[in-house]
């Protein structure tokens, strides 16, 4: 669900994908909802009816398309389409082995200090952006500030900001915290459709489950435990002044995933896979 006339210009909305990056997109394998979706060996989403599953096979060449770098940690995507609009939104789910995170700071996190540090982080990454001839991007600010829920263990924000042509976008994140580390889930969206995507994102999220073996609640003494915590945690983790190949290492966690050039490849894959009456066709 991506208001096209607010992220980018009309012009370059409109303009086709390269022929390269097409035969790239054509070649993901995507399943469609209602179905398990398969989180690498970690876990599983359940993916909803009229939305589309790639898993670890197809995650990378999806970012590659839209011009966001790979860390290697990513598990799949979930795009899917609103009733209220006619752009597609995604969701994006990354796994960081990083161990145990322990929850002790969960009443006590500094939104300034880690918008902060968020910042840093995303213009650090703008470097291989511009080195790959990608749009940069800027951080704004909070949408909604970090908290961390005890019952779920999941850590919970959602933050703004801009590209260079001036378009908007918004990280609406989720840390599920495990046994042995972190799902990332980040639903990347406009601004003015967060608020009417969240329960949908919600309702997505409620769907997602940890192996066995996995869970949080099942970490025993003796586990690894991480060298950070919820703070690092939403401000990049322990990588966050470090890049390789644009990414803050293997801990970078997509801190910001643009949409602008997301745009044009997300609304022309979403046309190719459901066709002239907007149902996903058979794969």
């Amino acid at each position: 669900m991506l208001a096209r006339s607010l992220i980018c210009r009309v012009a370059v909305c409109l303009a086709l994908l390269p022929a390269a990056a097409a035969a790239q997109a054509s070649k993901i394998p995507w399943a469609k909802g209602p179905a398990k979706g398969l989180l690498g060996s970690e876990a599983a989403i359940s993916v909803p009816a009229g939305c589309l599953f790639t898993g670890r096979d197809g995650v990378k060449t999806f970012l590659t398309v839209t011009e966001n770098p790979v860390s290697g940690n990513e598990r799949g995507v979930v795009m899917c389409q609103s009733d209220t609009a006619s752009d597609p939104w995604f969701v994006l789910f990354s796994y960081d082995e990083s161990g145990y995170v322990k929850d002790d700071e969960g009443s006590n996190l500094d939104a300034d200090a880690i918008l902060e540090s968020v910042r840093r982080g995303t213009e650090e990454a703008n470097q291989e952006r511009k080195k790959r001839g990608w749009g940069t991007l800027s951080v704004e600010g909070w949408v909604t500030k970090p908290f961390y829920d005890r019952g779920t263990n999941n850590l919970t924000w959602a933050i703004t900001a801009h590209d260079n042509t001036g378009g908007r976008t918004v990280n609406h994140s989720v840390r599920l915290l495990g046994r042995g580390g972190v799902m990332h889930a980040d639903l990347v969206t406009t601004p003015d459709h967060l608020a009417a995507l969240v329960p949908t994102f919600n309702g997505m999220i409620g769907g997602f489950s940890y192996s066995s073996g996995f869970k949080y609640a099942e970490w025993r003494s003796g586990d690894k435990v991480a060298a950070y915590g919820l703070t690092a945690l939403v401000a990049g983790g322990a990588g966050v002044a470090l890049v390789k190949s644009g990414l803050l290492v293997k801990l970078w966690k997509l801190i910001v995933v643009g949409i602008a050039a997301a745009l044009a490849a997300i609304k022309r894959m979403w046309a190719k896979l459901t066709g002239k009456r907007g149902e996903i066709q058979p794969q």
